[in-house]
C-alpha cells in the first residue's frame, strides 16, 4: 500500500511526524513524505532531528506570499506527485491552506483522503483565519476522518459525515512527546540554560493571524503587568518570527530584567520548557493540547476555541485579548492554589500518546 502524507508548516510537521514513524516500521505499507515548505526554516527545523527527509520538496514559500499564491502552488506541483508515486491514500494534517489545497489536488487526482485532526471546529468563518474554511472544505474532500476527542466526531456528524468513515484515535500532538522530553535536558536554545528554574516561569506565545494588531499590543501588555505583579516570576517568550510579532513584543517587554525573549524553538526545547513552567499563556491551538500532559495549566489569548474539550474539562481558561481579561486570568491562577492545582491535575482529554498507531490500524483494516 502506498502512502503519501503532505504537509507544509513547522505545525503540521510536528504532528505527522508520529504518524510518519508509525507508518515506516510497518511491512507492507511504502510511505512517502511531501512538504510544500509553506514554512521553509521552521519546517527544516523540525524534520531533522527525527532523520525524517522529504521525498518531494515544492519549497514554495516566498516573502510576502499570499494565500492565493499557497493554494495554487500546491495545486500545480502535486499532479506530478500523484502521477509518478499514484498512492493510494493521501495523508493531510488540520487546517493549513497546504491542507486543503493538497486535498483538493488529491481529488482531482482520485485519491483517497485522510484527514488526521478532522472536525475541530470554532463555527466562525473568520476565526481562525483561514483555518476555520480550511479545515471545512477539506472535509467535504476527505475519505477517512481521523478525529481527535469524540466533541470532534460530532462536529463531523452534525456536518452528515457518515459515522463509519469516522475514527476517534486521539491527537497525534501528544505520541511526539515521548520521544523529546528528558529529565535532564540541555537546551539548544543556549540562553535558556542560563533560566533559573526555582522561580515559577510563566511560558508564552503568539503568534495567530487575528491577534495581529492591538491585540497583540494588548497581549503585551497584559504579560507586562503580570510579571510587574509578582516579583518571583519569570516571562518566557519563544518569538515566531515576523514584525506583527516581534516589534510589540520588543517595544513593550524587551527591556525587562525578569522577562527573555527569545528566537523560535523547536519542540525539543518547547516540551521540555513546557515541562518545567509553572503556567502557559497562548494563542497556539497544539499548545493548548500537549500542556494537560506536562500538568500545565493554560489561559488561552484567543475569543473562541475550536478546542472546546480542554475547556471542558478543566485544563484551560479561555481569556480573549482583552488586556484586563488576561491579567485577571493570570492572577485568579497565580493566586488561587485550589483552582491552579485542580487545573494541573486534570487528565489530558486531546489523548494518550497512542494515536499514531490507531490511524496505522485503520488504514491496514482499509487496505484488506
Amino acid at each position: 500500500m502506498k502512502i503519501l502524507v503532505t504537509f507544509g508548516t513547522r505545525p503540521e510537521a510536528y504532528k505527522m511526524i508520529p504518524l510518519v514513524l508509525a507508518l515506516g516500521r510497518e511491512d507492507g505499507i511504502q510511505t512517502k513524505v511531501c512538504v510544500t515548505a509553506q514554512h521553509r526554516g521552521l519546517l527544516d527545523q523540525a524534520l531533522e532531528p527525527f532523520g525524517i527527509k522529504a521525498d518531494y520538496d515544492f519549497d514554495i514559500m516566498t516573502v510576502g506570499q499570499t494565500l492565493t499564491d499557497i493554494t495554487t502552488k500546491v495545486l500545480f506541483g502535486l499532479p506530478a506527485v500523484i502521477e509518478e508515486f499514484n498512492p493510494d491514500i493521501m495523508l493531510v494534517h488540520g487546517d493549513t491552506t497546504t491542507t486543503f489545497a493538497a486535498s483538493l489536488a488529491a481529488f482531482y487526482g482520485r485519491v483517497r483522503v485522510g484527514h488526521v485532526e478532522a472536525g475541530l471546529r470554532t463555527f466562525n468563518k473568520y476565526s481562525p483565519y483561514p483555518e476555520e474554511m480550511n479545515r471545512k472544505l477539506t472535509t467535504a474532500l476527505t475519505d477517512l476522518f481521523f478525529a481527535p476527542t469524540e466533541v470532534s466526531r460530532g462536529n463531523l456528524l452534525k456536518e452528515n459525515v457518515p459515522d463509519g468513515s469516522i475514527f476517534v484515535t486521539g491527537n497525534t500532538a501528544i505520541d511526539l512527546i515521548k520521544y523529546t522530553t528528558k529529565e535532564k535536558y540541555r537546551f539548544k536554545t543556549k540562553i535558556l540554560n542560563s533560566l533559573d528554574f526555582s522561580k515559577q516561569i510563566i511560558l508564552m506565545t503568539a503568534h495567530r493571524g487575528e491577534n495581529r494588531g492591538q491585540p497583540m499590543e494588548n497581549i503585551c501588555r497584559a504579560a507586562l503587568r503580570i510579571v510587574d505583579a509578582f516579583p518571583d516570576v519569570l516571562l518566557v517568550w519563544p518569538l515566531h518570527p515576523g514584525k506583527a510579532v516581534t516589534e510589540p513584543a520588543n517595544a513593550i517587554l524587551g527591556r525587562h530584567e525578569r522577562i527573555m525573549l527569545t528566537e523560535a524553538v523547536d519542540v525539543f526545547d518547547m516540551h521540555n520548557l513546557m515541562s518545567r513552567s509553572h503556567l502557559l499563556l497562548t494563542d497556539s491551538g497544539g499548545l493548548q493540547e500537549e500542556a494537560p500532559s506536562f500538568d500545565l495549566p493554560v489561559i488561552v489569548l484567543r475569543e473562541v476555541t475550536e478546542r472546546p474539550e480542554g475547556k471542558d474539562a478543566g485544563t484551560l481558561v479561555l481569556a480573549g485579548v482583552d488586556e484586563g481579561s488576561i491579567y485577571d486570568s493570570a492572577i485568579n491562577l497565580m493566586t488561587d492554589k485550589n483552582l491552579y492545582d485542580t487545573m494541573a491535575a486534570t487528565k489530558n482529554p486531546y489523548g494518550d500518546g497512542n494515536a499514531s498507531q490507531r490511524i496505522v490500524e485503520v488504514i491496514k483494516a482499509y487496505a484488506s
